[in-house]
Formats: C-alpha cells, sequence, structure tokens
C-alpha cells in the first residue's frame, strides 16, 4: 500500500491479564475490542464501537437469551452502557466476536460511501501481533483480512518527533502535540499503583478518543501526514534454504526449547503468530542420533520481533509450556546453514511439504518409493511424490553409500497427510518410519552425514614425554588384519571364532579385539589380527555377508568383513573414527576398511602449533619402544593357546568419538603363563591417586623385577607429579608374581 487511505480505524484490545506494556504476555483471552472510524480526506470521525467477548470458560446455564435469531450478537442502546460508547455488541466466542468487527467496520465504511480502503491503526504493536493473532492460532480460528496490515501510531508519530519508542504512549503524544489529555483521575492512580493493570471500560473508551485526536493532528497542517506504509503480518511462514555464508544477525534468533517431538517448521510459525519469522528462519534440532531433541532455532525478520517472541516465554503449544531464549546466528547457521548444490535445487520448489522416510534398505531406488506412496493396485491410500523421481532426495556418505534415510516433498497437506498415514508400514523387508519434515532438518542431516572432521581442534596429547611418531598408515600397506562390521550385540569371541571356521587357526594369538562403545556395550566392530594378508583377503572373500549366530541369545545378524592393515588397527585404537570412508582415500573398492584416522591427526590440512616435547626425541626414544610395537606387537602364549580361553576375554575398550573422542584400553585379562617372559615396557597413567613417589614405589614393588627398577614421572621432571595432575609410573612390560600370573601393561 503507497497512496493514502481513505479510513482509518483506531483499534483498543483488553484482555482478562495484564494490560499496558505486558499485554499480551501472560495468554489471558481477549475480552473487549474499542474502536472508532477516521475519516482521512474528510478529517471527520465516526461513532465510538464497544465489542464485549463473553468468557468461554463460564457456564452455559448463565446465559440466558432469548433471540430469535442466532443469540450470537447483541446490540444495546448507548444509554445502558456505563463505557461511554456509541454502540455495543457482544459476541460469545472469539471466531464471533473478530467476524462480527469485520462486519461492522465495513458496514460503517460503506455507508460513508467516500472511499473504500481502509486500515487498522494501534498504539504499538501488542493489540494485533501479541493478542488476537496468538489466540486465533492456538484455538484454529481463522482471522479476517483486516488483521493482516495495521499502522504503529507510535511509529507514525516518530516521523515528525524523535522519540523512544519503548517510552511512548498516548499522553506522551498528546503533550508532544500540545493537545490537552483527558484522562480520569482514577485512571492515573490505577496507573501508579500497577502500570499493568488493565484500565476499566470507560478508560478504554477515552484512550480511543485521544489516539483518534493524535490521528487528525497528524494529518492537519503543518504536519500533513500521510499513513502509506503499513506493518504487515506474515499470513503464512515460508520455507526455504539458508547458506552458512550468509550474515545472520545474534539480535534476530531465539532458541525454543521444550517442543513436542513431532512438532514442525509450520507448528512453530504457529506457536509464534502475528510475529514474522524470516524465510527458512525455523531450524529444528537433532540430537546425536538424528533424532528431534525438542529444540529449534527461530530467526525472525528484525529485532523487534525478536524481542516480542521473548514475551512468549513459557507460553503453551498444546499441553506442553514453550521455554525462550536469546540465542545467536551462528548457532542457527550451524543448524539450518548448508552449501550442498543438490539440496538447494530440492529445497527451491516453493509451497511443498517435506517428509522424511528412515530405516530404508540400503538397495531401496527411486521407484520402489514412488511404488510406496502410490501403489498400482490401488488398495491403499494414493499420495503422490511432487515432481516424480526429482521429489525424491536420498541421504548418503560421502563415499556414495545410502544410510536409509530419504526426503520426499509433497504438493499439499492432504497428500502429505495422507503418506504420514504410511508410518511403519512395510517397504521390502523393512518397516519405514515416516515424519513431517522442514528445511532445515534436510540441511542438518545432510551436514552431519556429510561433515569431516568430526571435530574442529585438536586435543591435547596423552603423553607430553612421548616421542613423535606418525600413526598414518605407510604407502605399502600389508593388510593382514580383518574387520568385522555388524556383529550381534549379544556375541561373544568364541562366537566369532566359531564363525571364522577353518580360519580360526589364522589367528595370531591375543589377535581378536573386540570394540565397545562409551557406553561400555558392544558397538558390533572386531578386529582380527591373522597369521598372513593371504589368509585375511581369502576370509574376507569366503565370509563376506555370512550369518553369524550366537550361543547366548537368538540374535543372528549377517557380517561385513573386510581385510585392514595393523597400522589402520591402530589408529583405531588411539582414536581413530570409525567412519565409513577414509580421508586418505579417493576412491573406495570392495577391500576398502572403512577406517579414518584419529580426529587428532586428520585431515592434514588443519594446522597446529605443536606442542614441544618436555623430554628429547632421541631421549624419549631410548626410554619407550615404537608407538605402534607398543601397540600392535601379539603377546606369545604357550605353544597349548592357539586361541583365547573361553575363561578369559579380551576386550579392548576404546570409546568411540561422536562419535567418539581418542581412548585407550581400559580392561585386560589375565593369562596363565609357565615361565616369565621378556618384553617391552609401558606406562601406567594412575588418575586420582595422592600417594608420593614413595608410597607408588612401595606399592609396586611386589610387581617389579629385579633387574628393571620403578621411575615415576610428573610433568615438572622432579620425581612428583604436578598439583591435580594423575602420575605417570614407567613400569616393565611383564609382570611377574609367585603364582606365576602376569599382567602386560603395555596396552594401558
Amino acid at each position: 500500500m503507497t497512496a493514502q487511505v481513505d479510513y482509518l480505524v483506531v483499534l483498543c484490545a483488553a484482555t482478562s491479564g495484564a494490560g499496558g506494556e505486558l499485554l499480551g504476555s501472560d495468554e489471558e483471552q481477549l475480552t473487549r475490542l474499542l474502536w472508532q472510524q477516521v475519516d482521512v480526506n474528510n478529517k471527520k470521525l465516526g461513532k465510538i464501537n464497544e465489542l464485549v467477548i463473553e468468557s468461554e470458560d463460564s457456564d452455559p446455564a448463565d446465559d440466558v437469551k432469548d433471540n430469535d435469531e442466532d443469540d450470537v450478537v447483541d446490540e444495546l442502546a448507548a444509554d445502558e452502557n456505563a463505557s461511554g460508547a456509541d454502540c455495543v455488541f457482544t459476541a460469545k466466542s472469539l471466531e464471533d466476536a473478530l467476524n462480527t468487527f469485520h462486519l461492522q467496520m465495513t458496514n460503517e465504511v460503506n455507508s460513508a460511501g467516500a472511499g473504500t480502503s481502509v486500515c487498522l491503526c494501534t498504539d504499538g504493536q501488542l493489540p494485533i501481533r501479541q493478542v488476537i493473532h496468538p489466540e486465533a492460532a492456538s484455538k484454529n480460528i481463522l482471522v479476517p483480512d483486516c488483521f493482516y496490515s495495521f499502522f504503529d501510531l507510535r511509529k507514525e508519530f516518530r516521523i515528525h518527533f524523535a522519540s523512544d519508542l519503548n517510552t511512548l504512549d498516548v499522553e506522551t503524544m498528546l503533550e508532544s502535540l500540545g493537545i490537552p489529555a483527558e484522562v480520569p483521575a482514577m485512571c492515573d492512580s490505577m496507573r501508579l499503583l500497577d502500570p499493568s493493570a488493565t484500565p476499566p471500560p470507560e478508560v478504554a473508551v477515552q484512550q480511543v478518543q485521544m489516539m483518534a485526536k493524535i490521528v487528525l493532528h497528524l494529518l492537519s497542517e503543518p504536519l500533513c501526514h500521510t499513513f502509506s506504509n503499513p506493518e504487515r503480518v506474515n499470513e503464512k511462514f515460508e520455507s526455504g534454504t539458508c547458506s552458512k555464508m550468509e550474515k545472520v544477525c545474534d539480535s534476530t534468533v531465539i532458541r525454543a526449547r521444550g517442543l513436542p517431538w513431532q512438532s514442525s517448521d509450520q507448528d512453530i510459525a504457529r506457536f509464534f503468530s502475528g510475529l514474522n519469522i524470516a524465510k527458512g528462519g525455523a531450524a529444528l534440532c537433532l540430537n546425536a542420533q538424528g533424532r528431534r531433541n525438542g529444540e529449534a532455532l527461530v530467526r525472525f525478520v528484525s529485532e523487534e520481533h525478536r524481542d516480542l517472541a521473548l514475551q512468549r516465554h513459557k507460553h503453551h503449544m498444546g499441553n506442553r509450556y514453550i521455554e525462550v531464549y536469546k540465542a545467536t546466528g551462528e548457532d542457527f547457521l550451524k543448524i539450518a546453514g548448508g552449501t550442498s548444490n543438490e539440496v538447494a535445487s530440492f529445497l527451491s520448489r516453493e509451497d511443498q511439504i517435506i517428509v522424511r522416510m528412515r530405516g530404508l534398505p540400503f538397495t531401496a531406488t527411486h521407484e520402489q518409493v514412488l511404488a510406496f506412496f502410490s501403489p498400482e493396485d490401488g488398495l491403499k491410500d494414493t499420495c503422490p511424490v511432487s515432481g516424480g523421481r526429482d521429489g525424491i532426495l536420498f541421504v548418503r556418505y560421502p563415499d556414495g553409500r545410502p544410510t536409509g534415510d530419504a526426503f520426499v516433498l509433497f504438493a499439499c497437506d492432504d497428500h502429505a497427510q495422507c503418506a504420514l498415514r504410511k508410518h511403519k508400514e512395510i517397504l521390502g523387508r523393512r518397516y519405514i518410519e515416516l515424519f513431517k519434515s522442514t528445511a532445515a532438518e534436510v540441511q542438518q542431516v545432510l551436514n552431519r552425514y556429510s561433515s569431516t572432521p568430526l571435530i574442529s581442534v585438536a586435543p591435547a596429547p596423552l603423553l607430553s614425554v612421548l616421542p613423535t611418531v606418525s600413526l598414518l598408515p605407510s604407502p605399502v600397506i600389508v593388510r593382514d588384519c580383518l574387520r568385522l562390521r555388524g556383529l550381534p550385540y549379544s556375541a561373544t569371541i568364541e562366537d566369532i571364532l566359531t564363525f571364522l571356521g577353518d580360519f580360526t587357526h589364522d589367528v595370531r594369538p591375543h589377535g581378536v579385539h573386540m570394540v565397545l562403545n562409551q557406553q561400555g556395550r558392544p558397538s558390533g566392530d572386531c578386529f582380527i589380527q591373522m597369521t598372513s594378508a593371504e589368509r585375511a583377503i581369502s576370509a574376507s572373500q569366503q565370509l563376506h555377508k555370512h550369518v553369524m549366530s550366537c550361543q547366548h541369545g537368538p540374535n543372528s545378524r549377517y557380517v561385513e568383513v573386510f581385510p585392514c592393515s595393523a597400522e589402520e588397527m591402530g589408529l583405531v585404537l588411539m582414536g581413530g573414527s570409525l567412519s565409513h570412508m577414509h580421508t586418505h582415500t579417493h576412491s573406495r573398492n570392495r577391500s576398502g576398511t572403512g577406517l579414518s584416522p584419529p580426529p587428532c591427526l586428520s585431515p592434514p590440512s588443519y594446522a597446529f602449533t605443536p606442542t614441544p616435547p618436555i623430554l628429547p626425541a632421541e631421549a624419549a626414544a631410548a626410554l619407550y619402544p615404537p608407538l605402534g610395537q607398543v601397540l600392535l606387537a601379539p603377546r606369545p602364549l604357550h605353544p597349548g593357546h592357539a586361541y583365547y580361553p573361553s575363561t578369559a576375554q579380551l576386550y579392548m575398550n576404546y570409546t568411540a568419538y561422536y562419535p567418539s573422542p581418542p581412548g585407550s584400553p581400559t580392561t585386560v585379562g589375565y593369562f596363565p603363563s609357565p615361565s616369565t617372559h621378556s618384553s617391552p615396557g609401558g606406562l601406567m597413567r594412575m588418575p586420582g591417586l595422592t600417594y608420593n613417589s614413595k608410597d607408588i614405589i612401595n606399592a609396586m614393588q611386589g610387581y617389579q623385577t629385579a633387574m628393571e627398577p620403578v621411575s615415576v614421572l610428573g610433568s615438572s621432571l622432579i620425581g612428583q607429579a604436578a598439583a591435580g595432575e594423575p602420575p605417570l609410573v614407567s613400569l616393565p612390560g611383564l609382570m611377574a608374581k609367585p603364582s606365576g600370573h602376569y599382567l602386560d601393561l603395555s596396552l594401558l
């Protein structure tokens, strides 16, 4: 709207709760609307109207009215009203009140006959944005078109008089214009006692009259103001994409917490109804498992709308209250920002409803997804996918393997609701989970599966005294180990050896290493050291995707078997992630291991300031063996032990960084030995101890061999650990006790 409007309708609203600057902040119902029409061209005022909305919680037995029509709207005589309004109407619900207001306003404009364009004018943003629209959205009421545009009298006044919007009110504007304010003494006393108190009806009527006088004064000379650019309320939320390179102002973002898990971006927009959310500005947050965590980041078009959103702290969405806090633009870009052209093309179609599919078979195709939603037999509901194949986006790992997730577009909400009714129906041999999704969730899921590295900074080294040792695989890789992926969670080492069959005799002593997650439970992965690369490749070719059964559980699953090298297994031992693509490999064939170096070591493009070693490399190398030898060298056993005995299982407990931070084994077993063996020494870290060096030496004397002394190292290198730092104890690799048992500490 660029031209001057013909009529302005000065509007004032009141609720059953707080008033003033806190109007609408307590979710109380709208109880009263007062308005007066202003003829802009002729500078004339119309009659004052009042609409009283009866409480919807009142007992219907108390409403005794015998109307011949519909008993919805009653018009009373002005002399029967104590507020002083010319016409008074009553309505039994908010929907009836809004329709009655629109009807009466339209009739009055038509009766004047001097023009057709009309717009509301309010004292501030609260009556429209914080009262009418939120309550109508919570009750699923359609708001008339007249409430989607309005003039803010404070902003129109500020064009001619510099002032602060936060402190500007009707009395201040009257004083600046030199108009005497006719405010009852009762109103002044109430305002002094409680500024947020709801004014009585007669005071509200006088406020409407004063606002009309201000409008007439602005229209008159010498100001000659033109009401041409009204405030707008977005009728619907626009989905869209956001680039990671986009600049997002911190003062426009909030974090909403406590959302129902099934809520969508449209539900968030409905909760913030009346406030303008930026295009694609509602981003639902996902947890580490890719599921919604009940939080969302919302970006508004301006700081003013963000501040109004903060006033809805602990307002309700259904039966849940929602917490609203400030957030930053960086937080929003982490969730909603993306760089994929494929995703941008997929989300470029407007007015589309997105549905997320989870649990798809890895072999699922576009045709199978289309047939899932639109079966040819016609026995089930048909919900066509918008755009056919182009309306389906499969989520894949960087190496192109499917993740089991996909996003599907539908042209309208009816088709999307029909699709959601297929939740947990079968595609192939798997049931499919369906959820209503958002553009930001698409970006977030794609970013999560394609992002590398998993951490952006290098962690502090575990031991500064160790010499610098390269843990990256050498150019010539000997794949004499096996990686088993997809083990049943109840699988034991005996089950693994049974699965290997004849290849059990090719397993090195102590060569089976099961991977546990950060909760100490089996992760489904296992590493096996073989006697030769030929036997490892032969085992992977013959056992790949064979089914493994468990003795102690009903689970049976097919297991993927890949050859890998001892160096690659060492990377995992030092905290390397179990990702699906080696970051230093540009192409992946069937013999790929699916391993990547530890986050602290890769990718090589990250430059970290090297930590100066406490000991020179030559001295440290003389004290300690190479790290690969400590971790990967097999420990000899008696010839009678071809593999682990059933009573002594060894679990290599290295945690998975998110998935997993670098970690080290925490549990080792005891194995019988008829004689003392010699093996390289190692380090034992003893956190939480308060002993001095003498106490530690005395405690370890029982495990000490005669020729190898025990030394205590600390970062201060004075024989004791620094304050708050666990001591490091240098121990021989093999400890002998009179009982004949030994404990190898080289893996600690």
